[in-house]
Order: C-alpha cells, then sequence, then structure tokens
C-alpha cells in the first residue's frame, strides 16, 4: 500500500528558510579579532546564504563541487555551509591546524575548485598556494588591509550575488553537501560525504532534550571549531531551533571565553576537554571574577573524556559538563550522557558515574561490541570494540575503497574505540584499541588511569602508554605534566591509584615532561609518546623497577 505523504526532501534549504521566517530577528553573533561582536540575523543569514550560492552558480560551480574553508566560527563561515550547500555543491572544512603536507594531500585528494578564507588565515594558505590548483579564492576581511594577490574580496563577491529573484535550484536529499576528513591519528586523513538527509536528521536528534535538550530560547557558543566535524552539527541545529549563536572567533583561550559567556550571557558551549580544562583553571585561580555572571552553563564536552575532577572542579562553579560521544564518520553525534529517568533521582555518587560514560544512543543510532569471543554483554564490564550503524553514520570513506575493512560484513562502522556498555545503555569509553595495554593477557585501560591521575592534587595531565616487557609483554608508563609548584613523586601516585585499580594496573614508571603532544584536534598524541618511549626502561626510583617495594 502507498502512503498518502508529500514528496518532501529533508535539505539543509529548508532549515534555513524556516530560520528566517520564524526567527529571522534572532541574533548569530560573531568575535572578530579585535573582539568587537559583528552582529547579523538569521533573515541575514538567508540573504547572503543564497547570494553567495548565486554567486558561486555565477562563478561556474557545478553540482558537487567543492568549496573548500580555512576558516574560525564566524558568520562567513556559516554563510558558506549553507550557500554552497543551496548552489548544488559541497563545503569542505580544512582544519588550519593540520601540517602543511596534510592540508596539501586533502584538497587535490577531495577535488577542491574553489577556497573561501578568512585574513588570518593568509599566511598559512599562501605556503600552500604553489602546490594548489584553484579556481578562485576568496577573502573574509576584518579590517581594511589590502585584498592580497590572488584572492577576491568575500564581500564584493557577495554582493553580486545579491538577486531577490534568484531561485536555488532543487536538490534531492542524498546529494552531498558537505565534507570533513579525519586528522590523520592512523595514516593519512580520510574522508567522510553528508548528505543533506544525513545532516538534517543530526540536526533534528540533536536537539531532542534526551541528547543536547537545545531550545529556541537558548545562547549557545560552539567553541569547537567548525573544522571539527561541523562544530557537531551546532550551525544547522541551532538554525533549526532558532537559538542565537554565537561565534568566538579565533580566541578560544579561557579568559576571553569566560568574558564572552558574561557578554553574550551564554546557556550552553561545546568544546573538547582541553578548553573546560583552562576555564576551570582560570576560575579557581580568579574567585568572584566570572562566577556571579558565567553560571548555569551546560558545558558539551566530547573529543575525548573528560575525568572526575574536571566534572566536579566545574560544578563547584555552577557549570555542568554533559559527556556526548561521535566521530567524524558520525557526523558527529552518537551518544549523549544525558540522564535516563531512573537515574534522575539516584544519589549524587551513582549520578556521577553515569556522566562519566559517554552516554547512551540517540534515536536511530544503534550500537553493539565485539570482544574476542563475539558481541559483548551489556554488563558494564565487558569489554569490546564499538561497532555502530544509523541514518547519519558513514557507510564509506571518499575516494577511499582500501578502507573498506573500517565496516562488518553487515554493514556497521568499526570505530576502534573499546568500551563498555552497561544495562541501561550507557557506553563507556574505555581506550583505543591501538592504546589499550595488554599486560599477561589482560588489558589495561589506559584511559581509565589517565582520568584518576588527573584527579590527583599535583598532576596537571597525564598520559598513558603501553611499553614493551620481558615478562608481562606490555606494562602502562605514564606521562605527566605537573601543576606549578609540585614535584613527582612516583610512589605516592600509585599510592593512590592502589584504592580504586587492581595492583597489576598500577603504572611500572612515571615520566615527567613540559607538555603532552596533542593532535589536531586536540587528543593526546600518543603515537608520539609511544615513538618517543619505545625503549624505556625503568629507573631505580620507579615503582615497577627491580627491587623496588611493588
Amino acid at each position: 500500500m502507498k502512503a498518502t505523504m508529500m514528496d518532501f526532501p529533508l535539505s539543509l534549504n529548508h532549515i534555513l528558510d524556516h530560520a528566517a521566517r520564524m526567527h529571522g530577528d534572532k541574533k548569530i553573533l560573531s568575535q572578530a579579532p579585535d573582539k568587537s561582536l559583528r552582529e547579523h540575523t538569521y533573515a541575514d543569514l538567508h540573504q547572503r546564504s543564497h547570494a553567495l550560492a548565486k554567486a558561486l552558480t555565477d562563478a561556474g560551480l557545478k553540482p558537487g563541487d567543492r568549496v573548500a574553508t580555512l576558516m574560525w566560527n564566524h558568520h562567513a563561515h556559516v554563510e558558506t555551509y549553507f550557500g554552497t550547500a543551496l548552489a548544488g555543491g559541497v563545503y569542505h572544512t580544512l582544519n588550519p591546524r593540520l601540517a602543511p603536507q596534510d592540508l596539501i594531500y586533502i584538497m587535490k585528494h577531495a577535488g577542491d575548485r574553489f577556497l573561501i578564507i578568512d585574513d588570518t588565515m593568509w599566511k598559512l594558505y599562501a605556503a600552500l598556494q604553489s602546490h594548489l590548483n584553484l579556481d578562485r579564492v576568496f577573502i573574509v576581511r576584518w579590517n581594511d588591509a589590502p585584498v592580497p594577490d590572488g584572492a577576491d574580496d568575500y564581500e564584493a563577491f557577495l554582493q553580486g550575488g545579491m538577486n531577490a529573484d534568484w531561485v536555488a535550484p532543487a536538490v534531492d536529499e542524498n546529494q552531498a553537501a558537505g565534507m570533513c576528513y579525519t586528522s590523520g591519528t592512523t595514516g593519512r586523513p580520510k574522508g567522510v560525504v553528508y548528505s543533506h538527509r544525513a545532516l538534517v536528521l543530526h540536526s533534528f536528534t540533536s536537539a531532542l532534550p534526551s541528547t543536547l535538550g537545545l531550545e529556541e530560547h537558548d545562547v549557545v557558543v560552539p567553541v569547537v571549531p567548525m573544522f571539527h566535524v561541523n562544530a557537531w552539527g551546532l550551525p544547522f541545529t541551532l538554525a533549526l531551533i532558532g537559538a542565537t549563536m554565537v561565534m568566538p572567533g579565533p580566541h578560544l583561550d579561557p579568559e576571553s571565553l569566560l568574558d564572552l559567556y558574561v557578554k553574550t550571557q551564554t546557556t550552553v558551549s561545546a568544546g573538547v576537554p582541553t578548553i573546560w580544562m583552562g576555564i576551570q583553571k582560570m576560575l579557581d585561580a580568579h574567585p568572584g571574577r566570572w562566577d556571579d555572571r558565567a553560571q548555569n552553563i551546560r558545558m558539551v564536552v566530547g573529543g575525548a573524556a573528560a575525568s572526575e575532577a574536571l566534572i566536579r572542579g566545574l560544578d563547584k562553579h555552577r557549570m555542568t559538563v554533559v559527556h556526548a560521544w561521535g566521530m567524524t564518520e558520525t557526523t558527529p553525534l552518537g551518544t549523549v550522557a544525558s540522564l535516563k529517568g531512573e537515574l534522575c533521582h539516584a544519589d549524587e555518587a551513582t549520578q556521577l558515574q553515569a556522566r562519566l560514560k559517554q552516554g547512551w544512543p540517540a534515536p536511530f543510532v544503534e550500537i553493539r561490541g565485539r570482544g574476542d569471543d563475539g558481541f559483548i554483554p551489556w554488563d558494564g564490564k565487558t569489554y569490546g570494540e564499538l561497532e555502530i550503524r544509523g541514518p547519519w553514520i558513514a557507510a564509506s570513506y571518499y575516494n577511499l575503497p582500501e578502507a573498506a575493512d573500517s565496516w562488518t560484513e553487515d554493514g556497521w562502522f568499526r570505530t576502534g574505540d573499546v568500551v563498555t556498555i552497561d544495562a541501561h545503555g550507557y557506553m563507556k569509553i574505555t581506550d583505543r584499541t591501538k592504546d589499550l595495554v595488554k599486560s599477561g593477557g589482560e588489558w589495561i585501560s589506559s584511559q581509565d588511569l589517565e582520568n584518576h591521575l588527573m584527579g590527583h592534587p599535583s598532576i596537571a595531565e597525564a598520559a598513558v602508554i603501553a611499553v614493551d616487557h620481558p615478562k608481562w609483554q606490555e606494562r602502562p608508563l605514564a606521562v605527566v605534566v605537573l601543576k606549578d609548584g609540585h614535584t613527582l613523586d612516583k610512589q605516592a601516585l600509585n599510592d593512590y591509584l592502589k584504592g580504586t585499580f587492581a595492583t597489576w594496573w598500577l603504572p611500572d614508571g612515571y615520566v615527567q615532561i613540559d607538555e603532552i603532544p596533542r593532535n589536531a584536534t586536540g587528543k593526546f598524541l600518543k603515537r608520539k609518546l609511544r615513538e618517543d618511549y619505545a625503549d624505556w626502561q625503568p629507573q631505580a626510583d620507579d615503582p615497577g623497577a627491580p627491587g623496588s617495594k611493588s
């Protein structure tokens, strides 16, 4: 039997039309390099995105052509998201923190034709320019500096597309709209192409009360850059619901963010744990400076796990950390650690254990864990690699058939994350498959050790890696950054861990360094640590050294 419903495409133009029609006067605020706030509205976004679509079409953009972006979070970047997709093209966000050779590879592999860049990124592009063959480059200028050679002024280009009579072409909901590449922590970066349908469904779901719980009256600051999986989809979700969008521009330091929260009366923000660690440190160091004005903010955290110390620390400042999990391949929302009904009235300790996990699956997302003996039970104890499927989960990488083994025979994506799943459906990431420590045939979670170590009063950051051992195959080594004024006491750290972990989990040694290396998305670069300490040997004062008390 055929349904009687209209065939109405799930495409981004309908999100933009709704935003302008129902929330046209709501604000999009962009923090400029001089920290002034540039103000636009959703009505402006609608007009300017259509103008960009018309201008790109006039410049020769054809359906499926890629428009690359090198920009911070601001209004022009949002316009590029919508305008490119309206024209039938594919916006392609570039991560400026990647190595130049990776950016060149990505742009060539993606086949980028156009580039929209803000002037703060021009020096980076100049170093790549001779290796690329772009049709045109458009520069977003924040001051009156001359337009550099090889670029066209973005605002002038936009004005050329201002035509109230122009109608954007119809697009199929399964047509490509956006493109992101992974950060390349294991091998070359890999491209993921998002359809209109996937982005629209993702936007509906991320706003739900049981996921991010966003509403029209919220004021939201996406600290996560728009070159990290579409700023977790927030530009689309915020336009869908009409929430006030506050873009921080290049100023992502704790003081600037706290000032911005106060200035805009922020209610929700989103970013990686490194950002929130800096904010907690700033609040602790300056009691009263922001606490009375920057409060009751929900801080969505993703990209890595937030430690118990961080969650408790921000709770004291009336900032609530909410764990979420996702990947470039999942658009990115997969799970959120919102409290289910059976936990809402539980004691604080029980709720905290749920909040420390990465959460339960969003509607239409299905997860399972696969261990050595098959699929793992949902008992919160058994480890397995997380597999996932759903309407916004990638089914392949772009033009990379050799990576087909990232999907199971029945079509689930193999994430590479090692997890447990409890009876309530809460998923907890214990490690990446490459970061687990296998000692004497038993698994040790480096992430659990790291998060607990970062709760010690002397430790600012900690990363745990596997080092070779003649008897046990591998043993954990902790690489730590100390807080100011503290000295490394290795045995005291192991004594601190003993109350939580089995003795055989405890690190055999500790190495103090000034800074833990990170990749382009802010995650600990454990590959580099494993290389640096491949030949590590225990020292006399290490807990696991021959003759030590351990």
